[in-house]
């Protein structure tokens, strides 16, 4: 089975992740204290951004179409309500994958606790957001 993912909704789940990321570690929001954690000064921040976000784009979309394949294969097993069913896969996702990940490293890295807290609450908000518009947009083009 080849999951039916929804293009568009993939390409509005990538943007939504750049739209909460740029808004999040926003100075006045929480890159003030974000830049303080990683140890990054207004120099720092400067250089290298655009390669960073060349990336984040690559990265965002790749987590959208997963979420979007994994939602339909959630859907096609459980039935019932596919937005339901997307936002929790989405929850499931993140909990098995990015915050177990996420803990691991940053507990070996010595990352601040606080850190930890701001990106994986960055993490679920940003996959919440994905599963909400793959979900109300469906499976097909």
């Amino acid at each position: 089975m080849i999951p039916d993912v929804n293009i568009w909704a993939v390409l509005l789940a990538t943007a939504s992740s750049m739209v909460i990321g740029a808004i999040w570690y926003a100075k006045p929001v929480f890159g003030r204290y974000w830049m303080k954690a990683v140890g990054h000064t207004d120099e720092t921040t400067q250089s290298g951004g655009t390669v960073a976000i060349v990336i984040t784009v690559i990265v965002s979309f790749i987590t959208a179409w997963v979420l979007a394949g994994a939602a339909f294969i959630a859907q096609e097993f459980y039935g019932g309500n596919f937005l339901a069913n997307t936002l929790l896969t989405g929850l499931i996702l993140w909990a098995g994958f990015t915050a177990a990940r996420m803990i691991t490293h940053d507990a070996f890295d010595r990352r601040p606790r606080g850190l930890t807290v701001l990106n994986l609450a960055h993490e679920l908000v940003t996959i919440t957001v994905m599963a909400l518009i793959i979900g109300l947009f469906g499976v097909g083009v």
